[in-house]
């Protein structure tokens, strides 16, 4: 029961993550991608068993899923409003 729920907890912050990375623009968002697949990785890791390097490799990859959406977010704000309102 413990597994399954932490297994519910992974895949929700997997679908927040993704989720909040989907509106893609012109800037790059490759970085952003990469954690998210740390963090698919990590809840693949947990569905096998190996709960402990799972939990970590997810943790990870949320950690840098954050960073790296805040930076994609970031660029995305800047050029829209350089295009709307010139350089």
């Amino acid at each position: 029961m413990r597994t399954l729920r932490g297994l519910g907890i992974v895949a929700g912050l997997l679908a927040v993550v993704t989720l909040a990375g989907a509106p893609a623009g012109a800037a790059d968002k490759t970085k952003v991608d990469a954690a998210t697949k740390q963090v698919q990785q990590g809840a693949k890791q947990i569905g096998r068993g190996e709960v402990g390097p799972g939990v970590v490799q997810t943790a990870k990859g949320i950690g840098h899923t954050a960073v790296e959406g805040a930076k994609f977010s970031g660029e995305n704000i800047k050029e829209f409003f350089q295009r709307a309102f010139g350089s």
